[in-house]
């Protein structure tokens, strides 16, 4: 057994998971400093230097909140099902690559887990479709008609924009010939594939942000009618872990939309300054997340009778065309 490879891979997991986990944090004090600036308020600016604290102080609050159970749970469901929400969050971005492969103190590095599998779209895939179950076994095992209506409802949701997202994947693969996210990253070394796919692109972006709860498309929790939604029954720690679980999920699609779509790590004189690779991958990834935050600041939210109307009659149609025109053209430019 090589120990080196196997201590780089250790290390390389929990560098992931720490990132993540700090970037759900402070990526809700972004949104929060964000829509203020949007909406004309001042936003969170009291704990710490410009608010830079707020994170800390909100998760010592959750920590310390007291957990409140009801009585006629299903206690294991109900127990485990933040956690099938978070752990897919986690592991989905062991197939991504964030920069080029650099030699350092005579080994070369990789800048991800696995970026080179083979299968690495049919991981994101399969992964990110975990996640409905914790939905669908919270509103079930809390017992109480709010959370199991939000539950079906944000299962449906999820399951509906599945298809339209899976398919907005296929536009990518079939160009580059793999379902290697690395290859996918470096066929795009001269020309992003937002340019040659741009309608796969705008799909991405609709089925993802509904696939991940954000507006204008937050309907698994709609206050108005679902009293917080599949999580009503969730307090304290448990209710965070539903929390990053959201967030999380936003850097993911960030991520992901960055390697599909944006050329990744991709930019100029990365093939001399190599480093410069994973500050140009952060940089576009950011972009997408300040998009989706004045997206949110922008729009209001569609009734539940057009989200599903626009997964099933619009963006589902739109996304098997294109795979369709894709397919051929590759075709026609190939023979």
């Amino acid at each position: 057994m090589d120990w080196g490879l196997f201590i780089e891979w250790v290390i390389k997991s929990i560098i992931i998971i720490v990132v993540l986990l700090a970037g759900f944090a402070y990526l809700t004090l972004l949104e929060r400093r964000l829509l203020a600036k949007f909406q004309v308020r001042i936003g969170p600016n009291r704990a710490g230097p410009q608010g830079i604290l707020q994170p800390v102080a909100d998760g010592i609050k959750l920590i310390f909140k007291e957990e409140l159970v009801p009585d006629e749970v299903d206690k294991v469901l109900y127990h485990l099902s933040p956690v099938i929400m978070v752990v897919p969050t986690l592991i989905i971005l062991a197939v991504a690559p964030f920069g080029p492969t650099m030699e350092i103190f005579g080994r070369e590095i990789t800048f991800g887990l696995a970026p080179d599998v083979n299968v690495g779209v049919l991981w994101l895939m399969a992964v990110s479709s975990i996640a409905v179950y914790g939905v669908i076994v919270a509103g079930w095992s809390s017992h109480s008609k709010y959370p199991l209506l939000g539950g079906i409802r944000a299962s449906a949701q999820m399951v509906s924009y599945e298809l339209a997202l899976g398919l907005s994947f296929l536009g990518p693969v079939l160009i580059t010939g793999s379902l290697s996210m690395q290859a996918i990253t470096e066929a795009q070394q001269t020309i992003p594939f937002i340019v040659l796919q741009p309608v796969a692109f705008i799909i991405f972006w609709l089925a993802g942000s509904a696939e991940i709860n954000r507006a204008p498309f937050e309907l698994m929790e709609a206050e108005q009618e679902l009293t917080g939604g599949y999580h009503t029954e969730y307090s304290g720690m448990k209710f965070a872990m539903f929390f990053m679980a959201e967030y999380v999920k936003i850097i993911v699609l960030a991520v992901i939309g960055t390697i599909l779509f944006l050329g990744g790590y991709w930019g100029p004189f990365v093939n001399q300054v190599p480093i410069l690779g994973p500050v140009y991958f952060v940089i576009k990834a950011v972009m997408i997340i300040v998009m989706l935050i004045w997206i949110r600041a922008t729009y209001p939210r569609i009734r539940y009778d057009q989200l599903m109307d626009m997964g099933w009659k619009v963006l589902l149609p739109l996304a098997l065309l294109n795979v369709v025109v894709t397919a051929v053209v590759i075709v026609a430019v190939g023979g």
